[in-house]
Order: structure tokens, then sequence, then C-alpha cells
């Protein structure tokens, strides 16, 4: 399916007489763009267009409650408070967010997942669930992930060779979390397996139950972003910068809870507590990475 339709092409796409375009065209009732005198439409446009105008009393086209689920981010949760955008933050990783957005559980989900065969963020994955056929994906920004260890990295831990080899604690999350995926994924870099790893207990739920456990002393190590690192005062081995995006459905991305979460990511505040976190990277936020 071409990107931009021509009216034959847009009015087989909908089953209508072409005659119906151009009065839909004429009344300003459907979505399209006039080049050169030419009419083209939009097919991502022309989804929307339609979602917007479906009658249906079903649950999957039901209002999704005002949550934001999936991953854990400091910046994200600020903004949620701060921007008046008045989503609950329900955070319980990558795949479980998605999970929730899929089954309307949501409207937003947060995530951060590599594919481990291209090195890639969060587009393979959501490709992989067919049934999500309309799903947007917002950049919210490129974040530092690494290892964080105690203060001064006593351990002089310097790749994940060095945990393996020194058979050092590691504190590990949940299945699903992006920052588990990202463990094993450099593990597979570097020619480890998760086997090798000595794990401690319980699993960490959150980026910060992970930096409490290195604080506590209960770990020497574990995968979790820099800005955590910095809140706790530990050390940070850098590894990889990760993309970290928001999802959502076409059809809620210009409701006004989400349209007013993406326009304070343009105030000044919200660009100083990002660069009072640290780690962060906003060259590209708010760009739309994939349109389902």
């Amino acid at each position: 399916m071409r990107e931009f339709m021509t009216t034959a092409e847009v009015a087989d796409y909908l089953r209508l007489k072409e005659r119906k375009i151009y009065e839909l065209v004429a009344s300003r009732r459907i979505p399209c763009s006039h080049v050169t005198g030419k009419l083209l439409f939009p097919r991502q446009t022309i989804d929307l267009w339609v979602a917007r105008h479906t009658e249906f009393d079903g649950p999957a086209l039901q209002p999704a409650p005002p949550i934001a689920a999936g991953s854990h981010d400091l910046l994200l949760e600020w903004a949620l408070r701060e921007s008046g955008c008045e989503l609950a933050l329900l955070a319980g990783g990558s795949e479980g967010g998605l999970r929730r957005l899929a089954s309307g559980q949501a409207v937003l989900a947060g995530l951060h997942i590599v594919d481990p065969a291209s090195g890639a963020y969060n587009v393979p994955f959501v490709r992989s669930l067919g049934a999500m056929v309309d799903v947007v994906l917002i950049e919210w920004a490129k974040r530092s992930q690494g290892l964080v260890v105690a203060p001064g990295n006593p351990h002089g831990i310097g790749r994940m060779a060095d945990v393996v080899k020194n058979r050092l604690r590691v504190a590990c999350r949940q299945e699903g979390a992006g920052a588990q995926t990202l463990l094993r994924y450099l593990l597979a870099r570097e020619g480890l397996h998760y086997e090798d790893l000595v794990l401690v207990e319980p699993l960490a739920l959150t980026e910060t139950d992970l930096a409490a456990a290195v604080l506590d002393g209960k770990a020497d190590c574990g995968i979790a972003i820099e800005a955590v690192a910095a809140r706790f005062r530990l050390g940070f081995i850098p590894l990889q910068q990760e993309r970290f995006d928001l999802a959502t459905r076409r059809r809620d991305y210009f409701e006004p809870a989400i349209q007013r979460l993406l326009r304070f990511g343009s105030t000044a505040s919200f660009r100083a507590y990002a660069a009072e976190l640290g780690g962060y990277d906003l060259s590209d936020f708010g760009c739309v990475v994939y349109n389902g």
C-alpha cells in the first residue's frame, strides 16, 4: 500500500465511489493534500480519520483509562506530575506496559526494548506484535544505560566480562523489563551467558530498587540509567545509549492528555530538569519514530 493514495485508490481503500470522495473533499470532511493540482490522501491520516469516526460499543474502542504504563523513567514520572496531563503512572516494565496498551488498560506505555539481532530499539518488538497495527512510537529521550556500582567503582569494573570474571553480585530486573533485555544483550555481545552471573534476590522491580540494593551493599552492580546512579550518588559505567519511546494508539495521539505532555517537553523547565538528572539526550524529543 502506497503512503499517498490517489482519489481512485482511496475510494477503493474505503470501498466508496469516487464521487463520494469528491463530496467529502468539497465539504472538508476527509483529510487530503493538494499537490500540483492533484488530490493525494496520506494513508496513515486516512486510517486515523476512519478510527476517529468508528462507532462501536465493543471493549477495544472504549476510551482507555488515563494511565501511563510501561517502563519507569525519572524524567517521565516528573513530567506526568508537572505537565498537568492528568495521566497516572503505573510502572511495570516495557513489555508489561505494551500488554496493558494492547488490552485497553492504558493510554500510553513507556518502553526501551533492544532487539538482540539488530541492536535497534522498540520498533522491531512492536512490529512483532501483529495485533497492534495502530501503534505510534514517539521518542521521549535517548538515555545513557550502564552498570550502577558503588561510589568510586571499588571493583574496577569496565565491562560485563569484569563482572563475570570477578564473580560480582548482580541485581537484576524482572523478565520483560527493558533493562533485563539489555543485560542479556550486553552479555551476548561479549560472548558471555546469563548463567555466568552471580544473581542476588529478590528481583528489583524498578531501577530505584536496583540502585538501593547497590547502595545497601546487597549487590555489587546492576543495569540502570545514569540518572538513577546520580540520584543515589553511586558510580556509573556507561555501556549503551538507548532510545526510550512512548507508545500510544493512533486514535489517542491527538487527545488532550498526550498532547499536553508532549507540549510540556518543549518548555525550558523540562529541559532544565533533564539536564539536572543527567544522562538524557533530548535532541529528537517528540519525533514519531514509528507509525503502524
